[in-house]
């Protein structure tokens, strides 16, 4: 009975499995702010790949690996108090945040636009730009967890992914 009850103990457990995060197959979102644009692996392969805006300058999009934390339908913006579905609202239709520099995961974010014009420019305060139906897309495939690795590199996305375990 003792070892049933540590086996099941074991399974149920938070730190369960033990391994890799992600783990290979996992959604992996891979942004390059040297060629302004986003990755998306899934079930180790390189699904999709979008043209975004990153931040005017190199400093303002921070670089590292990331977790999403945050998922929300038409968010509010809250530096300017406009609700989510107003046409004037910059954050588009959707927002997917993560962690960066220890922020909630509302202070930085891949999200619509109400500029498709923007996209593939420097021009955002820290942020990730897509079109909204692209960020629609996103979102609907990768759950609260998923890693995102923002760099600036000269490598392919082959590479990037292949060098985090998303290949």
């Amino acid at each position: 009975m003792f070892i049933f009850t540590l086996i099941f103990a074991l399974v149920t457990s938070p730190i369960w499995p033990l391994g890799p995060n992600p783990l290979p197959g996992d959604p992996y979102i891979i942004v390059n702010k040297k060629t302004n644009e986003l990755a998306y692996f899934h079930e180790e392969q390189l699904k999709e790949v979008h043209s975004v805006a990153t931040g005017k300058s190199i400093e303002l999009t921070p670089e590292g690996e990331f977790t999403i934390i945050v998922k929300a339908k038409n968010p509010y913006y809250r530096k300017k108090d406009i609700p989510g579905g107003d046409p004037q609202n910059p954050l588009g239709t959707r927002w997917i945040g993560f962690d960066a520099e220890d922020s909630d995961g509302r202070t930085y974010g891949v999200h619509g636009t109400n500029n498709p014009d923007s996209i593939g420019r420097y021009v955002t305060q820290g942020c990730i730009r897509l079109p909204n139906e692209m960020v629609e897309e996103l979102f609907d495939h990768i759950p609260i967890g998923t890693k995102i690795w923002i760099v600036h590199s000269d490598k392919s996305f082959e590479e990037l992914g292949r060098e985090k375990g998303a290949l």
